[in-house]
């Protein structure tokens, strides 16, 4: 896992890329962890994540960032599973009181058009780097507002979260994080 500060970003979500869920035709597999992993019995889904990951995630080159309402937790009951390193996790901001009340209309009015509450903070987080955000809920009105507000490459990877990472998606993130490497 290449850590520079030109690098590009990886923004990775846990729940639905990471930990599947959702109806399927067959049930979704499951991973034998060792005893005392951190979270075992916590959450059942825990046992939902392929150990396998880590070494993909890891042989990315890019600079992963935790990017889940997990926060910290996805350090201390993921990371082990995958065998990463705790990594850098966004931490999303506090609405303030003028959001709260709907002064602003900020929030109010990005849930109105269907942008998800997390593309303004990673935005911001990015900082102008070409970053990939991996998840299952981002949608077209996200990929429009990156292109706008965000001045380097973005491309916004949707995971179907009723199977997680699969093949497909380590080969187009892959690919594009190393055009992106090439340009550097």
């Amino acid at each position: 896992m290449t850590r520079t500060a030109q690098c590009p970003l990886l923004f990775l979500d846990v729940d639905g890329p990471l930990i599947p869920f959702g109806a399927t035709s067959r049930p979704h597999p499951t991973y034998e962890t060792g005893p005392g992993t951190p979270g075992t019995g916590a959450n059942p889904l825990l046992t939902r994540v392929n150990p396998q990951h880590g070494p993909r995630l890891a042989a990315l080159p890019c600079e992963l960032v935790r990017a889940t309402t997990w926060m910290e937790d996805a350090n201390a009951w993921i990371a082990p599973r995958i065998s990463l390193p705790p990594l850098p996790v966004v931490h999303w901001p506090e609405p303030s009181d003028a959001d709260a009340d709907g002064a602003d209309g900020r929030e109010e009015q990005d849930e109105r058009d269907g942008l998800h509450w997390k593309t303004r903070a990673l935005v911001a987080r990015a900082a102008g780097r070409p970053f990939v955000w991996v998840d299952d809920e981002i949608t077209d009105t996200d990929r429009a507002w990156v292109a706008v507000h965000h001045p380097g490459p973005a491309p916004l990877h949707r995971v179907d979260p009723r199977r997680g990472l699969a093949d497909r998606d380590y080969t187009a993130v892959g690919a594009w994080l190393r055009g992106v490497a090439g340009e550097a």
